[in-house]
């Protein structure tokens, strides 16, 4: 495994996004510098944010030692959890059958899970009408998903095998399962995965980071949060 002199920069929000990566460097167990990035405060339209996450979204990090030793940033989860497993070699397979495997659930996940269980919770908890066609769109879709994960983890442990990006990807998501209005009992398989990865002690001190009390947002009754938070246009 490579060695790791300076810490990486983690710019983070707790959301199942921000989780991905926190899991991951725990994970690896090399040292990172936590960078809150508070999205209920608009801290990412700031110009520094922006030179790291031009999407001005969570999360990103700087890797002070990137490649042939020169700084790097990179966004969009996805993209860090593939360009930490492949520096570190852990968490990605080396064999290009399984590479192909491991790719399909992490843009299954970054495609799929994440987006549509985003527009779950976006208009059965936080839109100011309720929608009800959107809400059970989006609920009806959630539980399709659902059912393809459980499928997939019918005899395995992991999502593709061994313990991978892939499962790093969708877990902070799928511990949402009971906000997003899924009764668990209808995916045995994966119940029985949420707990084993999460369990497990890197992806469990990542879940487990947190904002001091007095930083948290309601972002269900905060209007202002609201209001950095959704209606954005172009800038």
């Amino acid at each position: 495994m490579t060695a790791q002199n300076k810490p990486i920069e983690l710019y983070f929000f707790p959301t199942p996004n921000g989780y991905k990566i926190s899991a991951m460097l725990e994970e690896l167990g090399v040292p990172y510098d936590l960078r809150i990035i508070h999205i209920g405060k608009g801290d990412q339209f700031t110009p520094e944010f922006l030179s790291v996450s031009p999407n001005n979204k969570i999360p990103a990090i700087v890797d002070p030692e990137g490649p042939d030793g020169v700084s790097i940033s990179v966004f969009e989860s996805g993209a860090i959890l593939k360009y930490l497993a492949t520096k570190f070699g852990k968490f990605y397979p080396t064999d290009q059958r399984s590479q192909v495997a491991v790719d399909e659930w992490l843009f299954w996940q970054v495609g799929g899970f994440g987006p549509m269980l985003g527009q779950n919770h976006h208009f059965a908890l936080y839109a100011p009408e309720k929608i009800e066609y959107a809400i059970n769109r989006y609920r009806d879709e959630t539980h399709r998903l659902y059912g393809v994960l459980n499928k997939q983890l019918d005899g395995r442990d992991y999502i593709v095998g061994d313990f991978s990006i892939a499962d790093l990807a969708s877990i902070g998501w799928a511990r949402g399962w009971e906000r997003q209005g899924m009764d668990i009992k209808d995916f045995p398989n994966v119940a029985a995965w949420i707990e084993r990865v999460s369990e497990r002690p890197g992806t469990k001190a990542g879940l487990a980071l947190t904002l001091e009390s007095g930083e948290r947002v309601d972002l269900t009754k905060d209007v202002n949060a609201k209001a950095v938070l959704f209606g954005q246009r172009a800038r």
